[in-house]
């Protein structure tokens, strides 16, 4: 009988491979994306000293206050959008994107577009 992996392990085993391939540094920190089914969540990390720069969510009050949804496209390209002005206050322009293993596509893409738009280069 063959047995079939769940999403959620086929996610988990991407996301580990991907991380093998780059990791977020001074100068250039990683952008990471996670989505649940209900929210949308994105940090920029410094690999080297394990912190968290900046970080955006559907959860927070004043994200949350500003959707009509925190699970579609749209609230996935306003996290973006937060992101990328919270990173250009700290000084930070270069960032590599990680996304969890995730498809790029849908709110993923919606998410990286918003951030590359409103000045964040990766």
């Amino acid at each position: 009988m063959v047995s079939k992996k769940s999403r959620s392990e086929v996610r988990l085993n991407k996301h580990r491979k991907l991380r093998n391939r780059f990791s977020g540094t001074a100068e250039r920190p990683r952008l990471a994306v996670f989505r649940s089914n209900n929210h949308m969540y994105a940090q920029i990390i410094d690999d080297t000293v394990g912190k968290t720069l900046v970080s955006a969510s559907t959860l927070q009050k004043e994200v949350k206050a500003e959707l009509e949804k925190t699970n579609d496209v749209d609230a996935a390209a306003y996290v973006g959008k937060v992101i990328a002005e919270r990173a250009k206050d700290k000084g930070i322009t270069e960032v590599v994107f990680d996304r969890g293993g995730f498809i790029y596509q849908g709110k993923v893409k919606a998410l990286a577009d918003a951030a590359r738009e409103a000045g964040l280069n990766f």
